[in-house]
């Protein structure tokens, strides 16, 4: 009599089902835990950004203690002729050149935040090319124009200078930034250069000129002056010595992209209409896509003008920012990068960006604080009312943390 085994058969794997099943289970799993992932990386990169800053401003307290003085925004040195266009950048690698007093304030920080080396390089005569060999004759000493790519140290990107957010990098840009001076409340004047500087053995500008300058710049950094501490009368707390601003990528992203109306007055009268018409309404974080790059009025800046370009260069879309609009709003100048300006802070990190305050705090604010009515004139030499110099900013809280000395009182966190 044959006995037939019932025993269970074993399997050696997985049926088409349940590996369908772990399979899904596993990528529901991953699209969890990537999110978090990123939020992690973004918050490290962010207190990375965050750090960077507070080695700017204990650079610029350092450089304070040891000369009584702010580094200067709009510094360098003066050829001859006067001409910026005989400064260097067309010249290519014929070395010599000067500046035209066009340097911004992380050119004279540099020794103060361990770029000693780098600062040799600049405030020596230097024998070298950044596509190799030697200029015909060492360039000056302080560099030439800021935009001569020849010049090894201006297409140097330094560390401290940079936030890890920000992905922009290599051409055509040179050395970037993403820190910025804060020239207060008012584009009126704002590519003024050299106020204090004497050209052959005179003011680069007259009397009255001077005189409109120091009514409009009304932050921490005042372009061209030497200022100092005891100036900023609202106190250092509450007072924004530098702001983030994001790099631009070729998006046409209104917070990088230099936006020219070519008219002065409007910037100056109703900064919140000056560039709104080129905004996409479908897209409103980028301006439309119909407008051409071009250096004349209702078009984009050149693409090598774009903000956070070039580090070393003082002018409006490169290392300034007004607080003006809020954080992330458009950039819009009256032409080119050293035009009439309005450069909001900016910065890749989500809702806003981050300031350096002048006691050497970093905070950061949101692209909801408030700032008043952009549409508001801004404060200048000729303005009446509320717009006479000395006058509280009209842009709210955020205005008031950009001005030094308008006797506004700082009552509520931000």
């Amino acid at each position: 009599m044959w006995h037939f085994s019932m025993k269970r058969q074993q399997r050696d794997g997985f049926t088409l089902v349940e590996l369908l099943v772990v399979i899904a289970i596993i990528g529901v799993l991953v699209g969890l835990l990537l999110p978090a992932v990123q939020a992690a990386r973004e918050a490290a990169r962010r207190m990375s950004c965050s750090n960077n800053f507070k080695q700017i401003g204990l650079g610029i307290h350092n450089y304070h203690a040891a000369y009584g003085r702010m580094p200067v925004h709009h510094m360098g040195t003066h050829s001859a002729q006067g001409s910026y266009y005989n400064s260097g950048i067309s010249n290519k690698n014929n070395g010599g050149g000067h500046n035209e007093y066009t340097l911004s304030f992380l050119v004279g920080l540099t020794p103060f935040i361990e770029q000693q080396a780098l600062w040799q390089q600049i405030s020596n005569p230097n024998n070298e090319t950044s596509s190799g060999g030697a200029p015909g004759k060492p360039w000056s000493p302080m560099g030439p124009s800021p935009r001569q790519q020849e010049y090894k140290p201006w297409i140097t990107e330094v560390g401290t200078y940079r936030c890890p957010s920000d992905p922009g990098f290599g051409l055509p840009a040179l050395g970037r930034t993403n820190y910025a001076a804060c020239i207060g409340d008012s584009p009126d004047w704002s590519d003024m250069r050299w106020p204090d500087n004497p050209q052959n053995g005179q003011l680069r500008y007259t009397s009255n000129d001077v005189s409109r300058a120091r009514a409009a710049y009304r932050g921490f950094f005042q372009p061209g002056f030497q200022g100092q501490f005891r100036e900023v009368l609202d106190g250092l707390s509450s007072t924004m010595m530098c702001g983030e601003i994001a790099t631009d990528i070729g998006d046409r992203d209104i917070s990088t992209t230099l936006m020219i109306n070519g008219n002065q007055g409007l910037l100056r009268d109703a900064p919140a209409q000056a560039c709104a018409k080129y905004i996409d309404p479908e897209r409103p974080q980028f301006y439309k896509s119909d407008i051409n790059y071009s250096n004349s009025p209702n078009g984009f800046a050149k693409v090598f003008q774009m903000r956070g370009y070039i580090w070393s260069d003082a002018r409006t879309g490169f290392s300034c920012f007004t607080a003006i609009l809020a954080p992330n709003s458009e950039l819009c100048v009256s032409g080119g990068d050293s035009g009439y300006g309005i450069a909001p802070a900016s910065s890749r990190h989500q809702g806003g960006a981050h300031v350096l305050m002048g006691d050497g705090a970093v905070r950061f604010i949101t692209d909801s604080i408030d700032a008043g009515n952009g549409s508001a004139g801004c404060v200048w030499i000729n303005g009446n009312g509320a717009r006479q110099p000395g006058s509280q900013s009209p842009y709210g809280l955020w205005g008031a943390l950009g001005t030094r000395a308008s006797s506004e009182v700082i009552d509520s966190d931000f």
